[in-house]
C-alpha cells in the first residue's frame, strides 16, 4: 500500500488522504482506492506478475488510442509491479443486472445495457487488435491447440475428478483430441481475443460500458469472447435474450466480417462448449481447491449451458464427454449448490414402509440409521396422534433413555465425515433416520441430530420429516 501512496504523490504532488482496499478478485492482484483532499480518486494496483502487468498496461494504452473505453493507466512504478489507473466507480454490469439474474427475467433497462455492451465487442476485437504488439500478451501471444488442451485438462483435473464422476479416461482423452482439432478448424475470424469477456469485467460509468481485466488477451478466434459473454453461467440469460445478443453482435461486426452464415453458428457452439468447460475448471479450482465456496454456486448453471448443446451430432462426435456432462447436469438440477457454496446437510426422517428416501444430490446417498430397535411410543394409545416433535413423545423417548445413547453413537460416526466434507469442499451430505411409521422415533432422531450439526458446524442444515410432511431449514 505504501508503494501506491508513493505513486499517488508522484502523480498528483500531494499525499493520498484515504486509501481503501477493494474487494478481492479471482487473481492475485490487490486493488486499492486512493483519494486526496480535493476528492480526486484513482485505483491503485499491486500486481503479482510483471509480465501480466506489462500486458495490461500495453494493451490498455493501445485500446485507449483506438477510442475504446478503458481505464487510463496514469502512473507505473519503475519495476512495473504497481500502477495507478482511472477510478471507474463501483458499478459492474454484473451488479447492474442483479435482479434479472436472480429472477431470470431481465427488464428493458438491463436488456439495453447488455445489448450496448455486446455491440462494443467487435470494435475491441477488430480495431483493438489492429496494430497491437501481440508479443506482450501473457502467458502467450496467440490462441492455439495447446490452449484448447490446457482448458480441457483444467476441466478434467480441477473439476471433473473432484466430483467423483465415473468416466473412461482414455475415451475422454480421445474426445478431447477430436474436439481440439474441430475447434482449430472452426469457421471464425481472428482478432483480439479478450479471453474473459463477461459482465463482471464491464464497469458502468453512467450507462456507458468500460472494459477491464483484458490482461489475459491474445490473438485468437472472436467466437470465444461472444461465447464467454452470452453464455456466462452466473448471468442465466434466457434463450431468447441469448439469441438477441448474438444477433446484435453479428450486426455490430458487419464492418469487419460477415458472420451471417451457418458455419459461424456451428463454430460458435463449439466455442460455447469450450468456454463452459474452461469455466467449470476455474470454478473447481477456486471452489474445491482454494475453498472459495461462492464459485461453486454457478456450477449448476454452467452445466445447464453445456447440456443445452448436447445434440445427436455432438454425442456421436464426443460420446464420453457428452455422457459425463449429461450425468453432471442431471445431478446438479437435483441438488443446486447454495449461493455461498457451503456444505448442506440434509437430514430426513422416514417410514420404512415407504422406503428409504432417494438422494437428490446425485452422489448415491449417505448414512441411513434404523431406529426400530428403540422403544416405540406408537404402540401406546396416548402417543399415536402425536409425533417426535411433540413434548409428550420427547419426554417418553428421553425417559426411556436408549435414544440418547443411539444419537451419541450416530454423532460419533457422522461428525468426522461432516468435518472431512467441509475440508474437501463438498456441497451435499445426506443423513436419514427410519422407523416403522416415520412418526415418532425417526422424527425425534432426525430433529435432534440436525440441531446438533447446526450447533457444531458452519454448514447449512435442512430437515425433512417425510411422514408428517414437515420441512424446515434449521441453518
Amino acid at each position: 500500500m505504501e508503494r501506491l501512496k508513493a505513486l499517488f504523490k508522484d502523480y498528483f504532488g500531494v499525499e493520498a488522504a484515504n486509501c481503501t482496499k477493494l474487494a478481492a478478485s479471482g487473481s492475485g492482484r490487490v486493488y486499492y482506492r486512493l483519494r486526496d483532499d480535493f476528492n480526486r480518486s484513482v485505483v491503485g494496483v499491486l500486481g503479482d506478475s510483471a509480465p501480466e502487468n506489462k500486458a495490461f498496461i500495453t494493451i490498455d494504452r493501445h485500446f485507449a488510442a483506438a477510442g475504446i473505453k478503458v481505464p487510463h493507466v496514469l502512473k507505473v512504478s519503475e519495476d512495473g509491479m504497481n500502477y495507478l489507473q482511472d477510478d471507474l466507480g463501483n458499478t459492474t454490469l454484473f451488479s447492474a443486472i442483479e435482479s434479472g439474474r436472480t429472477a431470470g427475467n431481465y427488464n428493458e433497462y438491463q436488456r439495453q445495457l447488455l445489448l450496448k455492451t455486446i455491440s462494443r465487442l467487435p470494435k475491441i476485437q477488430f480495431e483493438g487488435g489492429r496494430g497491437l504488439d501481440y508479443s506482450v500478451c501473457h502467458p502467450q501471444s496467440e490462441f492455439d491447440r495447446r490452449n484448447i488442451l490446457f482448458d480441457l485438462n483444467y476441466f478434467k483435473y480441477d473439476f471433473l475428478k473432484l466430483t467423483w464422476a465415473t468416466f473412461d479416461e482414455n475415451a475422454l482423452q480421445d474426445d478431447f483430441e477430436r474436439f481440439a482439432d474441430d475447434v482449430m478448424a472452426a469457421e471464425c475470424p481472428v482478432g483480439f481475443m479478450y479471453r474473459d469477456f463477461q459482465s463482471r469485467n464491464v464497469m458502468l460509468v453512467g450507462d456507458e460500458p468500460y472494459f477491464i481485466d483484458f490482461q489475459g488477451g491474445r490473438r485468437g478466434p472472436v467466437c470465444y469472447d461472444l461465447a464467454s459473454f452470452v453464455w456466462q453461467a452466473a448471468a442465466r440469460y434466457p434463450d431468447s435474450l441469448k439469441e438477441e445478443l448474438v444477433q446484435e453482435y453479428i450486426e455490430a461486426a458487419k464492418p469487419y466480417a460477415d458472420l451471417s452464415g451457418a458455419g459461424f453458428r456451428d463454430s460458435l457452439r463449439l466455442f460455447v462448449l469450450l468456454r463452459t468447460l474452461q469455466v467449470l475448471g476455474a470454478y473447481g479450482f477456486r471452489g474445491y481447491i482454494e475453498k472459495k465456496g461462492h464459485f461453486l454456486a454457478s456450477v449448476p448453471f454452467a452445466l445447464q449451458n453445456a447440456a443445452s448443446l448436447l445434440d445427436d451430432n455432438l454425442r456421436s462426435r464426443y460420446p464420453q464427454l457428452c455422457a459425463v456432462l449429461g450425468f453432471l447436469s442431471e445431478s446438479s438440477q437435483q441438488a443446486p449448490v447454495p449461493e455461498d457454496g457451503k456444505l448442506t446437510v440434509e437430514v430426513t426422517s422416514f417410514s420404512f414402509r415407504q422406503g428409504v428416501p432417494s438422494d437428490k444430490s446425485g452422489n448415491g446417498g449417505g448414512f441411513v440409521f434404523d431406529c426400530r430397535a428403540l422403544a416405540n411410543p406408537g404402540r401406546y394409545e396416548p402417543y399415536r396422534k402425536f409425533n417426535g416433535l411433540d413434548a409428550n413423545v420427547i419426554e417418553f423417548l428421553e425417559k426411556e433413555g436408549g435414544i440418547k445413547v443411539f444419537l451419541k453413537n450416530v454423532q460419533t460416526l457422522v461428525f468426522p465425515h461432516v468435518e472431512k466434507f467441509v475440508e474437501r469442499g463438498f456441497t451435499n451430505m445426506m443423513v436419514s433416520f427410519g422407523c416403522t411409521g416415520g412418526q415418532h422415533r425417526s422424527v425425534y432422531s432426525a430433529q435432534h441430530f440436525a440441531e446438533a450439526v447446526a450447533a457444531k458446524y458452519d454448514v447449512h442444515v435442512v430437515v425433512h420429516h417425510t411422514a408428517i410432511n414437515v420441512n424446515k431449514r434449521i441453518k
